[in-house]
C-alpha cells in the first residue's frame, strides 16, 4: 500500500481527519448483512408472535436510530447532517436480511452509518429473539455499494 493512511497522523497516532477543506457532494452507502435464525423462529417473526412484539419494525426503528448515532459509537467516525436512512429487512429462508442506504450531502462518507444501521437492526433482532433462539448469528455484515467524494462510485463485485 502506498497511499497513507488517513486517520494516523506523522506521529503515527490516531486522529480525526481534517475535511474542512473538502467540497461538499451528495453521498450515499448501502450495507447490507444477516442473522442467522431457526426456522421455529422465523415462523414466529413472520406470524408476529414473538413474545417481545414486531421484529422487524422493532428491529428497522433501531438501525434508522443506529446510523444517526455513529459518531457517538465509532471514535474517528465525523458528526454528518444525514439526509436519509432507509432499513430494509426480510425474512428469508435462513435469517433475516438487513439492507441499509444512508445519504448525506457533506464533506465525507458515510459508510460507517450505512454499517452500523445494519449492526444495530441485527442486534436487535438477537435482541428480540435471544430466548427463543440462542444460536443466532450475525454474518456478512458489509458495504454493498458507495458513491460520491473523491473516489466516486463503488460497488461490490
Amino acid at each position: 500500500m502506498t497511499e497513507k493512511l488517513t486517520h494516523i497522523n506523522d506521529q503515527g497516532e490516531a486522529h480525526m481527519v481534517d475535511v474542512s477543506g473538502r467540497a461538499e457532494t451528495v453521498r450515499t452507502a448501502t450495507a447490507s448483512g444477516k442473522v442467522l435464525l431457526t426456522k421455529e423462529v422465523l415462523g414466529l417473526i413472520v406470524s408476529g408472535t414473538t413474545p417481545k412484539g414486531d421484529v422487524i419494525s422493532t428491529a428497522r426503528i433501531a438501525g434508522i436510530m443506529g446510523a444517526k448515532k455513529t459518531p457517538g459509537l465509532i471514535p474517528l467516525c465525523h458528526p454528518i447532517a444525514i439526509s436519509s436512512v432507509n432499513v430494509d429487512i426480510k425474512v428469508v429462508d435462513d435469517g433475516v436480511a438487513i439492507v441499509a442506504t444512508v445519504k448525506i450531502a457533506d464533506r465525507t462518507g458515510v459508510e460507517m452509518e450505512a454499517l452500523t444501521a445494519v449492526s444495530i437492526a441485527a442486534l436487535t433482532i438477537i435482541d428480540m429473539v435471544k430466548a427463543l433462539d440462542p444460536g443466532a448469528s450475525i454474518v456478512n455484515v458489509r458495504v454493498e455499494e458507495k458513491d460520491g467524494g473523491r473516489n466516486g462510485h463503488w460497488k461490490r463485485p
